[in-house]
C-alpha cells in the first residue's frame, strides 16, 4: 500500500496497479481478530493507550505491538505523543477506524442471532435515538427498501478478480499462542480469518454451487477446497444436496444462516471500498435488483427505522442496563 501524508490523516489509500484490491487489503485488517478486538475497545471502551489493551484481554504484548503497527499502516489508527519524558503515544482511531462500526454491529447481530451462547460473551445494543435493543437490519442507500443476498446482483470491477481479491497472507487466526480475545466473533472468524474460507465465502455469495467451480474461483488445491467446505458445512453455513443435472454429484447452497452473513459481506466490502482505491478502478461491483441502481449497504434499528450512526449505538453489557434498573 501507498503511504499517506501525516498532514491528510483521512484521505484515502491508493493502491498498487496489479495489485492486491480493496477487498483482499480489507480482509487483511478485518479477518484478523486481535486486530478487530484493537479497534472495537477503542470505538466502545475509548481505549487509546498501550497499557489498556495489555489490561483488557489476555493479548500479549509482541502481539499488541504488531497488530497496533499494522493498524497504522493500514490508516486505521495513528499514533499520537503525549507525554516526552518518557515519550509515550495515544494510539487514536481515525476517521476511518470510526468507521468500521457497521462491521463489528453486522458481526455481532450475526453471531447472537446463529452462534450459541453468544449472549455469553457479546453485548446488546440500544439505539439512543429510540431507547429500544435492537438488531440492525439491513437497507439500500438508493431506495431505503430492506435489502438480501439475492436482492443484490454482484460481479468484479476493473480491479476485480480472484486473483487479487484473495488475502496473500495464509492464515491470521492463531498468531496468538491459544490465547483468545473475549466478547469477539469466533465463527465470524472462522469463516474469514482464513484466506481460503475468505475466497470460499466471495465465491458462494457470487454464486458459486459446484466444487469445481468453488476450485476454479478460489484457486486452491482440491483438498483445500474440499476442506473448507467441509467446515462450512459442519457450521451450518452450507447445505450439500444432490445435483438436479447429475443426482450422482452434488451441489452447494447457502443456507439462512449463511445468507444472513450478507449483513458483514456487505459492510465489510463497502467500508474497503470507501478507503482502499486501485487505479484501475472498484473491485466488486453491487446492484440493487428492486431499484436498479448501485447497491450501498445503510443500516437501521429494527425497532422504529431510523438509520444508524456510530454515535446512536450504545453498547449494553449487564442485565440490569437491558432492563433499565
Amino acid at each position: 500500500m501507498a503511504e499517506r501524508s501525516k498532514a491528510e490523516p483521512n484521505r484515502v489509500t491508493a493502491l498498487s496497479a496489479g495489485g492486491p484490491n480493496a477487498i483482499a487489503v480489507t480482509n487483511g485488517i478485518v479477518g484478523d481478530e486481535w486486530s478487530l478486538w484493537i479497534v472495537q475497545m477503542a470505538l466502545n471502551n475509548g481505549i487509546t493507550q498501550y497499557n489498556e489493551w495489555l489490561r483488557a484481554g489476555p493479548i500479549s504484548s509482541s502481539v499488541l505491538t504488531a497488530r497496533l503497527a499494522s493498524l497504522v499502516e493500514a490508516d486505521v489508527m495513528e499514533r499520537v505523543p503525549y507525554n516526552s519524558r518518557p515519550q509515550r503515544y495515544d494510539y487514536r482511531l481515525t476517521q476511518r477506524g470510526r468507521q468500521m462500526w457497521p462491521i463489528l454491529l453486522t458481526m455481532w447481530a450475526w453471531e447472537q442471532r446463529w452462534v450459541n451462547e453468544s449472549d455469553e460473551h457479546l453485548p446488546s445494543m440500544r439505539h439512543v435515538r429510540c431507547g429500544h435493543l435492537f438488531a440492525p437490519q439491513l437497507i439500500c442507500e438508493a431506495c431505503d427498501r430492506p435489502t438480501a443476498a439475492r436482492d443484490v446482483d454482484g460481479r468484479f470491477g476493473p480491479s476485480g478478480s480472484w486473483e487479487r481479491s484473495i488475502p496473500s497472507a495464509v492464515t491470521r487466526r492463531r498468531a496468538h499462542s491459544g490465547a483468545r480475545p473475549l466478547e469477539l466473533v469466533t465463527q465470524s472468524m472462522m469463516l474469514i480469518g482464513n484466506r481460503w474460507s475468505a475466497a470460499l465465502l466471495g465465491a458462494a455469495f457470487l454464486g458459486a454451487t459446484r466444487f469445481g467451480e468453488f476450485e476454479q474461483r478460489m484457486g486452491a488445491p482440491p483438498t483445500i477446497v474440499a476442506d473448507r467446505l467441509r467446515t462450512f458445512r459442519d457450521l451450518g453455513f452450507l447445505e450439500q444436496l444432490p445435483n438436479p443435472q447429475r443426482p450422482d454429484w452434488v451441489v452447494y447452497h447457502l443456507t439462512a444462516k449463511g445468507r444472513d452473513f450478507f449483513p458483514v459481506v456487505a459492510s465489510t466490502i463497502d467500508w474497503g471500498q470507501r478507503w482502499f482505491v486501485a487505479p484501475e478502478g472498484a473491485a466488486l461491483k453491487l446492484a440493487h435488483r428492486e431499484c436498479g441502481r448501485a447497491f450501498r449497504p445503510r443500516l437501521v434499528c429494527d425497532q422504529c427505522g431510523e438509520r444508524l450512526r456510530g454515535s446512536s449505538v450504545q453498547v449494553v453489557r449487564g442485565a440490569a442496563e437491558q432492563t433499565g434498573a
